[in-house]
Parts: C-alpha cells; sequence; structure tokens
C-alpha cells in the first residue's frame, strides 16, 4: 500500500502536505516535532508550522502515528504504531518487537482481577538502559 493509500484508509484526503510528512516519518522513525518541522521544511519550505502540527496531531488522532515520552522528557512521534516496547539508552530510543512478550502480558493481565472488568486498550512499555562496561 503506498502512502496516499495508507492516509486515505485512515479517513484523511491525501494531501501532499501530509504525503511529505508520512513519507519523513517513515525515514526518521523517533523524531521531535522539531525535527519533523525541520525536515518538512526542507523538503518544501511552504508547509508551515501550524500545518505540521495539525498533521501530526491527525496522524496520531487516528493511529497512524504515536507519541513516545522519553525519560529525558522529551516527546518523540513515532510512525510504527503496533504495540511493542522501548528501550531508553542515553538519547537512543530502541523498538523492541516482540509479538510473543506482548501477547504474555496481556494473557497475564487478563488472569487478574482488576480486568476481569476491564478491555486492555493499549500497553506501552519503557525500558531504561545503560551499556554495560565490557
Amino acid at each position: 500500500m503506498n502512502i496516499g493509500e495508507i492516509i486515505k484508509k485512515a479517513g484523511l484526503k491525501a494531501t501532499p502536505q501530509r504525503k511529505i510528512v508520512y513519507e519523513l516519518m517513515t525515514e526518521l522513525r523517533h523524531s521531535s516535532r522539531d525535527e519533523i518541522i525541520t525536515r518538512v521544511q526542507q523538503k518544501n519550505p511552504e508547509i508551515t508550522v501550524s500545518t505540521v502540527y495539525r498533521i501530526l496531531d491527525a496522524f496520531g488522532e487516528l493511529g497512524l502515528m504515536s507519541k513516545i515520552k522519553h525519560p529525558n522528557g522529551k516527546s518523540y512521534f513515532e510512525i510504527m504504531t503496533m504495540e511493542h516496547p522501548h528501550v531508553f539508552v542515553n538519547d537512543e530510543i530502541i523498538d523492541y518487537v516482540d509479538p510473543g512478550l506482548m501477547e504474555m502480558i496481556k494473557k497475564h493481565l487478563n488472569g487478574g482481577n482488576l480486568f476481569k472488568h476491564l478491555d486492555i486498550e493499549k500497553i506501552s512499555i519503557q525500558i531504561i538502559a545503560n551499556k554495560k562496561d565490557k
């Protein structure tokens, strides 16, 4: 599926501005709003900051993008919306994709008393790590 189809499937018009933001996010992976704005305006200086804000907000609301809060307090956006833990090593963000782990966590939580009357919408796991000395 191409970028235009992905955006349309989410319920938005596939404007050139939205296509640029989505395409950049597939390249950037985890990026701050400022980084995204800078890169978008390098590709097309006519796209305003407020347009990028609106696009990021719309993509987030429709599940095309998610927002990650780094332990350093900075927020980042990412295009990968499937559930996965994030590993923070200094300022680096690493996606840890392990569907088996996420299923095991859901199964465990659904077996507990608290979740008998709740539907788990999303699991967000953050792992803060430091590199080991050799």
